[in-house]
Formats: structure tokens, sequence, C-alpha cells
């Protein structure tokens, strides 16, 4: 369970906007990093720090934002419109406005902030009750500040009034501590000052930062100093990118330290809903995606690319191994270069080798698809040998049809199984034969031609060539 402050405290979570830099149709929130929306990280913080309410504000591409929190969060998320984008404050007062039982205070946070750490909620929260401050804020620090509105501090040293960047003097615009936008306000007091904000700036918007300086006016301020590394927006693909990176570093991170065998931090590319168990091996530039389980004891060597795949214990796979939706079993073998489509199911210590594909299929306990083949739609029993080349022709043109091998089986390298086909127990199948009905039990499948070798023939055709050649 995560800690929580000994405060009540709700989440109202700004996150109506366009994001118009992002030149993209979807709306900004919603872009992903480590397989998670932008909003999803920012809603998932707000609870695992303690948030008794979180309350979401929407707009710009309502109907998908929405999708997303509710699919994700369920009844732990409220949705919030606001109809207009008149700025930060009229998107609170929606916020307060359609919920006037909301108390206690009211932590203020930006749906494309996706690195903010759960403890420091907590602490702002513990610190604005224990000061008994109308509002406690995060202020950080920026050789370059361009963007952000600048924290302006009285004589002794306390913070007076925020002044967004449009707006600043030249003075102001000097200042390098900045605000990153996360607050928690008394909510009766913000309820007071939101009525009180006005659109009198530069971008004729209500600005959440006024209520700053009306706090500082009456009540008091007080405030913390944070990471800009873990207060960064997301305002454009650069930022996203960049968020991304550092997201991948510290989930890497604290899979090495829980015990991970991590080939390169910088080079893991992991999703958030991901598992990975202490005692497993990643190597460079493997991708786990979705929703994938690594067991103890498996190694997943360089390029691996796999979605919502479980591996389990001891399994291994090699180079540039691609799989998805698939369970590889304990102390089976992939790769290299093989391809696993969805509903594969390997057996222990099954085997599929280099340059094979497999789909919809399931491979019984120790059997082999050792290189070059395709195998889709298909039930393999176990010690069940593959040749190389082997194709297990599912498709009609109309339907998809199941080719069944039964324990024991052998495959002769470059064959063909035309599905719907059965191939007995024990039973063999030639090189080169192409299975249109039923093998027996311990039959011998064989369908080439006779082999005929003709003597000298070669000799003569060489020969003949080379005359023509000569001029």
């Amino acid at each position: 369970m995560p800690a929580q402050s000994p405060a009540t405290w709700s989440a109202i979570i700004l996150a109506a906007g366009e994001g118009t830099r992002m030149k993209s149709k979807r709306p900004k929130v919603l872009h992903e990093i480590a397989g998670r929306a932008l909003v999803s990280w920012v809603v998932q913080t707000a609870l695992d720090a303690g948030a008794a309410r979180c309350l979401v504000v929407v707009g710009a591409g309502r109907d998908d934002v929405e999708r997303e929190l509710l699919s994700r969060f369920w009844d732990r998320v409220e949705m919030v419109l606001q109809p207009e984008r008149r700025g930060t404050g009229d998107a609170v007062r929606c916020a307060i406005e359609s919920n006037v039982e909301l108390g206690g205070r009211l932590v203020v946070l930006y749906g494309d902030c996706p690195l903010i750490p759960p403890g420091l909620l907590r602490d702002l929260v513990d610190r604005s009750e224990h000061a008994g401050a109308s509002l406690g804020l995060v202020t950080a620090t920026l050789a370059d500040p361009s963007g952000y509105g600048r924290i302006v501090r009285n004589g002794a040293g306390d913070v007076q009034r925020i002044v967004e960047d449009g707006d600043c003097s030249r003075d102001e615009r000097a200042v390098e501590e900045v605000n990153p936008g996360l607050y928690a306000v008394e909510a009766d007091f913000l309820r007071e000052a939101i009525a009180q904000l006005t659109p009198d700036n530069a971008q004729g918007q209500l600005y959440l930062t006024d209520v700053v300086e009306l706090a500082a006016n009456e009540h008091k301020v007080v405030d913390l100093r944070g990471n800009m590394a873990d207060l960064i927006g997301v305002n454009d693909q650069a930022d996203l990118a960049m968020a991304a990176s550092t997201r991948r570093r510290r989930m890497a991170e604290e899979l090495a330290r829980s015990g991970v065998g991590i080939a390169d931090l910088n080079t893991l590319y992991l999703d958030a809903e991901c598992e990975v168990e202490p005692g497993a091996t990643l190597g460079a530039n493997v991708h786990l995606r979705g929703a994938c389980i690594v067991r103890a004891g498996a190694r997943i060597d360089v390029g691996c690319v796999l979605t919502n795949v479980v591996i389990e214990k001891d399994a291994i796979l090699l180079p540039y191994t691609v799989a998805a939706d698939s369970t590889i079993g304990e102390g089976a073998q992939v790769g290299p270069f093989s391809h696993l489509r969805p509903q594969t199911q390997l057996g222990p210590r099954s085997k599929v080798g280099n340059f094979s594909e497999t789909k919809k299929t399931t491979v019984g306990e120790g059997s082999k698809v050792n290189h070059l083949s395709y195998v889709g739609d298909g039930v393999i029993g176990e010690g069940v040998n593959i040749g190389a080349g082997t194709i297990f022709c599912n498709y009609d043109g109309e339907q998809k049809h199941v080719t069944v091998l039964e324990d024991g089986v052998f495959i002769g390298s470059d064959s063909q199984l035309i599905a719907p086909v059965t191939v007995k127990k024990g039973a063999y199948v030639a090189s080169g034969t192409t299975v249109t009905r039923d093998v027996p039990e311990g039959a011998l499948a064989v369908s080439r031609p006779k082999q005929e070798n003709k003597e000298g023939y070669a000799t003569r055709l060489r020969a003949r060539l080379r005359r023509k050649k000569t001029p």
C-alpha cells in the first residue's frame, strides 16, 4: 500500500488543453511513455500518493481521454468538463463548482507532467498542513526559464506572486526560479480566490497563478523546492522523447536494484505494466511492451521485441526474437530471428529455431521447430521434431485449418502439411513430402517422385553449353 499523508486531500488534474505544439491529431495528454498515457501517469501518481479523490478536467478530445482513464482507473477517477478553454483558473473553477462537497486540501497538477514522484505530493500536502498555510506550491530553478512563470519573492524571501512568461518585466524575465504548476490549496480559500480572478493579462485568460498573490496578501504561503527533472511538462514531441528517456532509465535502474540483470540501462525499453522477476537477464535494446511477464532465470538477448508475452523460468530468447501474445515455457529456447505470432504456446524445453514463425500453435514439451519453418494453427505434441523448411499450409483462401502432430512425430525437411490433417503418434514424414491426408500411427508418409540418375548427363550438358559460349 502506498504511504499516505495524514491529511485528507483530493487531486485536481488539468487535462483539457489541445497541445497544438505536439502537431498531432491525438490529444496531448494521451501521448504515451512506457506504454501509458501522460495523464494516466499523473493520475496514478496522485492515487499512489494517497489522494482520496481524483478529478480530471477534460476538454479537447474529451471522449478519448475519458475512455483511457475509465478503462484504466474506472471509478477511482471523476471527469469534469471545461466547455471553453479560458485558462487554468477557469479549469479549476469548473472542478470545484461541479463538486461543491470538495473539502480539505486540493492538490492541483497538470496532466502532461508524467515524472512527478508520489513522495513530492505527500511532502507538499504535509508541509502545507503543518504550516497552516492556505496555499503551498513547488518551485524549481532553471538556467533557461523561458516559457515558465517566474517566482517573485518579497524582501523577507517569501513567495509573493507568480508572473507568467508573457507578462514578465525585464527584471522578472531574468529570474531563474520558476513555477512548475504544482499546488496544494485549502478548498474554502480556493473557492473564494477563484471567484476573484480576472482575465487582465496578455492571454486574456483566468490564471490559476494569480491565486498565489491573493494567498500571499491575505493568508500564508509555503513553498517546497523541487527538482525540475521530476517536474518537467510535455509540450512537444521533443519533450515527450526526453520524458520517455528519463522514465525508461528510472525503471531500468529500479529493476537492476531489485536483482534483474540489465546489460545496458540506457537501451532497455520497458512498458509500465510489465513485470520482471529478480534473477532474469535482459540484453541491450530489449523491448518489453504491453504486459509482459519475465520469470526468474529467463534470459532475453539483444534486440528482442516482446508484446504481452509470458516468459517462464529459465527460458532463453536468442537475439532479435519477435513475439506477441504468447507464452514461452520453462527452459524453452527461441531464436535467433524467430517470430512468435499471437496465441503461440511453447511447452517446457521446447525450441523454435532461427527464421521460424509460429501462429496460434501449441508446441509440446521437448518438441522442436528448428529453423526456416512456418507452423500456423497447429497442435504439436511432445517430443516432436520438425525439420527445416517445413510449412503448415493452414489457409485455403477462405478458412484456417488445424494441423495436428501427435507425440513422437518426425517431420523431414522441406515438407508441406495441407490442413486439416493429423499425423498420428510416432509416425514419420519423409523429407520433401506433401501430406494431404492423415498419417497412421507408426507409419511413414512419402510422396516425392522416385529419383532417377542419368549417368554422364551432366558432363555432356556442360560440354554442350561451353560449345555454345565459344565464339
